[in-house]
């Protein structure tokens, strides 16, 4: 049977999945248990792109960002990059790392309650 061949989206999902930065981390061990019913993602393979994390329920991508993405055309890639989502009826929430290493918990909370805002 031949073998079926897995986009490289998924892979790079996968490999990213496997390599969570230290922030990265810290939320998903909080959120992947689905908190209040809600359900995320990480590293979610969407378009050209691999989102950080996702919630399909309210379509909300939350990018960690850490100090790479204010150097050089990071900035201008996040703006492609979140518009392109837009243009796919997402929205996208930036998160600095800096503040998930000070309080993952809230926020995660607050990642919890921004998808369950009505």
């Amino acid at each position: 049977m031949p073998r079926r061949r897995i986009p490289r989206d998924v892979n790079k999902a996968r490999e990213l999945r496997d390599n969570l930065s230290l922030p990265e981390a810290l939320l998903w061990r909080l959120l992947k248990g689905s908190p209040e019913g809600v359900h995320f993602r990480s590293q979610h393979p969407l378009g050209p792109y691999v989102l950080d994390f996702y919630c399909a329920r309210a379509k909300v991508a939350f990018e960690i960002d850490g100090i790479a993405h204010d150097m050089g055309s990071r900035p201008e890639r996040d703006e492609r990059r979140d518009a392109w989502l837009r243009s796919e009826g997402i929205e996208v929430v930036r998160i600095a790392a800096r503040e998930v290493l000070a309080g993952p918990e809230v926020v995660a909370e607050s990642m919890v309650r921004y998808c369950l805002r009505g």
